[in-house]
C-alpha cells in the first residue's frame, strides 16, 4: 500500500508529500486567504501552513470558540502569523450573507478562497433553508459564498496584478453520485435518499462548480483561476456518521489513510504553488493534475447546475 504513496507525479510530489513540503520556499506575504471549515482536520492544517508561509488567513468557521482555539494554537507556534476567525455556517444562507458582507466591508483584499468545509453521509436532514443538508453545505453554501466574494477577488487581482485562486475541495467520491449525477428535481426527496450517494452528488457539484466558474472567469478576462481537488482518504471526523467506517478508520487509519499533513497538501499546492499559475478548470489529486469522472467533465451538466444554483440562492 505505501509504495503507492511515494510515487512522484510530474509536479515532483506524491501522495505522501505534506502541506509543508509542497509549499517549501514559497513566500505568501501580502496574500490574504479565506479558508472554510478551518477549525478541524485538513482545514486547520491548511490555515496553519498558509500562516507559516506568510499568508493572512481568515478562518471561516461554524464553531467560533473552536476557531479561536485553533487561531491561538497557530499564533503560539508561529508568532508572526496573521490569523482571524470569523463565524460562518455554510448550511445557512443568512449566515453566508452576513459573513460575506462583514468580510467585504472589512477592506481586506482577497487572493485565495479555499472552499474546504464539508459534511459527509449525514442522515437525511434539511438545512435552515430547506435544502438537503449535504447539498446545502458542501455545494450551495460554497456557491453562494464564492458568488458574494468574487467582486472583492476581482478587485484584488486587478489592483495587485497577482493571480487570484479559488480552490474547491471535492473528493474521489464525486465518481459515485446518483446515476443521473445531480438529481435536480429530487434534491430534497427523502424517499430515494442515500447518504453516500448524496455526498457523492455534492462532491460532483464541487467539481462542476469549479469548471463552470473557470469558464465564466475566462470570459470576464480576469486573472483568477478555479480548480477542484481530491485531498485523499484522510483520518478526519468526516466519517463520524458511518459507524462501521469510523471503527475501521480507528484500526487501519495509519496504514491506509493519509494523515492530516498529507491530506492538506493538494489544497496548499493548488492554492500557492507557482507550478499551478495560469492553470484553471482542472481537477487535482496528490498534488498533480488528475482525471475527474465523465459526469464531472460534462459541460452541459455544469451549466445546468450553475443556473439551478443561481435560482436556489435568490
Amino acid at each position: 500500500m505505501w509504495w503507492l504513496f511515494s510515487r512522484k507525479g510530474p509536479s515532483g510530489f506524491s501522495a505522501s508529500s505534506t502541506a509543508e513540503e509542497v509549499t517549501h520556499g514559497i513566500d505568501g506575504t501580502g496574500l490574504t486567504a479565506v479558508v472554510t471549515g478551518a477549525s478541524s482536520g485538513i482545514g486547520t492544517e491548511t490555515a496553519r501552513v498558509f500562516a507559516l508561509r506568510g499568508v493572512h488567513v481568515v478562518m471561516a468557521v461554524r464553531n467560533i470558540a473552536a476557531g479561536r482555539e485553533v487561531k491561538e494554537a497557530i499564533v503560539k507556534e508561529i508568532p508572526t502569523a496573521k490569523v482571524d476567525a470569523m463565524q460562518l455556517d455554510l448550511s445557512s444562507m443568512a449566515s453566508i450573507r452576513k459573513f460575506a458582507s462583514d468580510f467585504n466591508s472589512s477592506g481586506l483584499p482577497l487572493n485565495i478562497l479555499v472552499n474546504n468545509a464539508g459534511v459527509m453521509a449525514t442522515p437525511f436532514t434539511l438545512s435552515k433553508d430547506n435544502i438537503e443538508l449535504q447539498f446545502a453545505t458542501n455545494h450551495i453554501g460554497h456557491f453562494l459564498l464564492t458568488h458574494l466574494l468574487l467582486e472583492t477577488m476581482k478587485k484584488t487581482a486587478c489592483e495587485t496584478s497577482k493571480e487570484g485562486r479559488i480552490v474547491n475541495v471535492s473528493s474521489r467520491r464525486h465518481q459515485f453520485s446518483y446515476p443521473e449525477g445531480i438529481r435536480f428535481d429530487k434534491i430534497n426527496d427523502q424517499s430515494g435518499y442515500n447518504g453516500l450517494s448524496a455526498y457523492g452528488q455534492s462532491k460532483l457539484a464541487n467539481v462542476l462548480h469549479a469548471n463552470e466558474l473557470h469558464r465564466h472567469l475566462k470570459e470576464d478576462g480576469v486573472e483568477i483561476t478555479a480548480n477542484s481537488l481530491h485531498p485523499g482518504a484522510i483520518t478526519t471526523n468526516l466519517f463520524r456518521h458511518i459507524s462501521f467506517v469510523s471503527g475501521l478508520v480507528d484500526i487501519l487509519g495509519k496504514y491506509v489513510f493519509k494523515n492530516v499533513q498529507q491530506g492538506a497538501a493538494t489544497t496548499c499546492y493548488v492554492a500557492l504553488h507557482p507550478q499551478v499559475k495560469g492553470i484553471s478548470g482542472k481537477y487535482f489529486a496528490d498534488s498533480n493534475i488528475a482525471n475527474a469522472s465523465s459526469q464531472a467533465n460534462d459541460t452541459d451538466l455544469a451549466k445546468k447546475l450553475w443556473e439551478f444554483s443561481l435560482d436556489m440562492i435568490k
